[in-house]
């Protein structure tokens, strides 16, 4: 079934192809395409283009199939192009002529649009709560290991003390700003595209500050040939963001197979997160981290992955915007999965102690020296010369008491603030309102 068909069918080959990979990930659209459709369906009603009695049976039909959805029932048909066409059908085959008017006043290309939309948006609020949960866990673990000092590095050469309070932290305030991204791309995907039909708009009157409001969208995307524009940008812009969080997790999980290494035991796990080898039987593998920062550092390319694919394109809808489904849709998944495991692993981290004792980490306390000097009135130069000439000559002479107080140091982690900033840009998303306007268009 397809819902532009007239008389004649595509060819076999040219169905094959043009529809793709389509029908699977339009699956992961299905629940959305019926609440886009219920939201429709109040509205013609509204302005006279189905009756009271029409709506009642289309309302309750396009219920029943959410319902399918949500319980893993619903399938896309041999022969069926897409979810648009598999929903009309179940209607028509309900409901015979009733089904066939739900269409009015819209194409596919804002269904899919608004459909597209109400699933990254979706995605989204999971991401955003699942970045928040692990952000909590590294709170909690930085303060828990406030105390215990850890090797600073540039270079990947011994620098400064830095401390697993300071470590943990930094990754919790790196997801702030990951989420900043995250909330500046909701705001985008936040506006319903309904009702601009193929790109051109309808003589129909419609109501689109009607199906905004039931579909719990803050606003429109008022120029209907901006809102099929706003294909591929949506998509571009939520992946972005999720790169953002990608690269934090991917970077977490770096400094964590190093950690754990032996030259380094920094950290440990119980052996069950960890994997062995085949022959070495001494083995105990970070093989989680490894595919994290893997599965990560794939999903930075994902913004110039969708660049590429529509860069170029004029106005109006094309048939390439179809492909961004395929690149995108599985990495939201991914992305969930990163955060669970990273949470799942720092849950049961094993942190050692009194890692600074060990000589070979003196020199990070040069810095140390020479600022002791400098607070007992010692140019800063000079100072600097001082212990420089010590550590030559073998004479350097060190404390491992550190007593670091500005915001933002090992004595002062500033975790109180940052979970301030967390709260604020978390609450910026008002996930409650679109949760109410969804509960209420289903209950109507």
């Amino acid at each position: 079934m397809k819902l532009w068909q007239k008389d004649k069918d595509s060819l076999q080959e040219v169905t094959r192809f043009t529809v793709g990979k389509d029908r699977e990930m339009d699956l992961h659209l299905a629940a959305f395409d019926v609440l886009g459709s219920l939201a429709h369906i109040h509205m013609l009603e509204s302005i006279g283009l189905l009756k009271k009695d029409e709506l009642k049976s289309l309302s309750t039909e396009l219920k029943s199939i959410y319902s399918q959805i949500l319980k893993g029932d619903f399938t896309i048909e041999d022969g069926v192009e897409d979810v648009h066409s598999q929903v009309e059908l179940l209607l028509v085959r309900k409901l015979s002529d009733v089904g066939k008017k739900i269409h009015s006043g819209r194409s596919r290309n804002d269904q899919v649009l608004v459909d597209v939309k109400l699933f990254l948006r979706n995605e989204i609020q999971q991401i955003a709560e699942s970045t928040r949960t692990l952000f909590d866990l590294l709170i909690a673990k930085s303060e828990e290991h406030k105390s215990k000092l850890l090797p600073g590095y540039t270079h990947l050469q011994l620098a400064m003390p830095s401390s697993f309070g300071l470590w943990f932290g930094a990754y919790a305030e790196s997801l702030v700003d990951d989420l900043i991204t995250l909330e500046a791309a909701y705001q985008v995907v936040n506006k319903n595209p309904l009702g601009s039909a193929a790109g051109y708009g309808s003589s129909f009157p419609l109501n689109r500050t009607m199906t905004t409001q039931l579909l719990g969208f803050n606003d429109l995307n008022y120029n209907v040939v901006y809102a099929q524009m706003g294909r591929g940008k949506s998509e571009r812009i939520v992946a972005s963001a999720m790169a953002n969080v990608a690269a934090t997790l991917a970077k977490l999980s770096m400094d964590a197979t190093l950690f754990l290494n032996q030259n380094f035991s920094f950290i440990s796990f119980p052996d069950e997160l960890t994997t062995g080898s085949s022959i070495m039987p001494h083995k105990k593998n970070p093989d989680v981290f490894e595919l994290v920062r893997a599965r990560c550092n794939q999903m930075m390319s994902l913004p110039n992955e969708i660049m590429l694919m529509t860069t170029n394109l004029p106005s109006g809808y094309h048939r390439d915007l179809q492909l961004l489904k395929e690149i995108l849709f599985p990495a939201f998944q991914h992305i969930k999965d990163c955060l669970t495991m990273i949470h799942l692993m720092l849950s049961n981290i094993q942190v050692k102690d009194n890692l600074l004792e060990d000589e070979k980490y003196k020199y990070l306390f040069s810095v140390e020296e020479v600022n002791k000097l400098v607070i007992a009135g010692t140019p800063f130069r000079d100072a600097y010369k001082q212990i420089g000439q010590g550590i030559e000559q073998g004479k350097f002479d060190y404390s491992t008491k550190v007593n670091h107080t500005h915001e933002g140091s090992i004595g002062n982690l500033g975790n109180d603030q940052i979970k301030r900033m967390m709260n604020d840009v978390f609450g910026k998303f008002e996930f409650t309102t679109t949760e109410r306007a969804i509960e209420n268009l289903l209950r109507s």
